[in-house]
C-alpha cells in the first residue's frame, strides 16, 4: 500500500501575518466603534435634517419681559470701583432662574448690560445705574432650536465642544476602519471603491453646480 506524503506547510511570512493582524484589528475597531458611536451618528443625522429645515420645524419663539431692581451700592460701589460682575450675574441667575452661561457683561457710565446664552435660549438684562431698575428679556426657542444649537456647538460650553471633537474623531475612525476592511474583501474591493469615489464625486458636483 502506497503511503501518502503530506507536503510540508509553507511558512507564514511576516507580510501575511501583518495583513491578518490588520484585518482583525480593523474589524474589531469598526464593530465596537460603530456601536459606541451609534447614538452619536443618529443624533447628528436627525439634527442635520432639523437644522436644514430650521424655519419649518423651529416652532414659535417665546419671549418674556421682567422688571426688577438691584441695590444701588452694587451698581455704583464706593470710591468709584467697578461693579462686582460675578455677584450681580449670579444674583440675577438665582432670582429669575436663568439658564446658560454669561456671554457678555458690559459696564457703561449709566448702564450695565448682562447677557446669558445657552442652546435655544437667551436672556438680556439692561440695568440703569442711576435708578437701580432693570429690564430682563428672556427668549426661549423650543426643543428643535436646542438640538440645532447642540449640533452646531453654539453657546454650549467647553464640555460639549470637546464632546463634538471626540464624536468627530470616532466617526473618522469608523469610516477609516470600514475603508481598510473593504480592501480585505477581495470580491467587493473594486466595486466598493467605485461606489465610494462615485459618492464623493456626486457631492462635489452638487457643490459646483448648485451651491451659490
Amino acid at each position: 500500500m502506497a503511503t501518502m506524503v503530506t507536503p510540508p506547510k509553507r511558512p507564514i511570512t511576516m507580510a501575511v501575518r501583518l495583513r491578518r493582524r490588520t484585518a482583525i484589528i480593523s474589524r474589531w475597531l469598526h464593530i465596537y466603534l460603530s456601536m459606541v458611536s451609534f447614538a452619536i451618528v443618529l443624533f447628528f443625522s436627525i439634527t442635520g435634517i432639523t437644522l436644514n429645515h430650521a424655519e419649518a420645524l423651529g416652532g414659535k419663539e417665546k419671549t418674556t419681559v421682567t422688571k426688577g431692581e438691584l441695590p444701588h451700592e452694587w451698581l455704583r460701589p464706593a470710591n468709584g470701583a467697578e461693579p462686582d460682575k460675578l455677584k450681580i450675574a449670579e444674583d440675577l441667575r438665582s432670582r429669575h432662574k436663568l439658564h446658560g452661561a454669561v456671554s457678555d457683561f458690559r459696564v457703561d457710565d449709566n448702564q450695565l448690560e448682562v447677557s446669558f446664552k445657552g442652546p435655544g435660549y437667551a436672556a438680556d438684562i439692561f440695568i440703569d445705574r442711576d435708578t437701580n431698575k432693570y429690564d430682563l428679556t428672556e427668549t426661549r426657542n423650543g426643543f428643535i432650536a436646542i438640538v440645532n444649537d447642540l449640533h452646531k456647538g453654539r453657546d454650549t460650553g467647553t464640555a460639549w465642544s470637546m464632546f463634538i471633537d471626540i464624536s468627530a474623531a470616532l466617526l473618522t475612525l469608523v469610516s477609516l476602519t470600514g475603508l481598510v476592511l473593504l480592501f480585505f474583501v477581495y470580491k467587493r474591493r473594486v466595486s466598493g471603491m467605485i461606489v465610494a469615489v462615485a459618492g464623493a464625486l456626486i457631492a462635489y458636483l452638487v457643490y459646483l453646480r448648485f451651491v451659490p
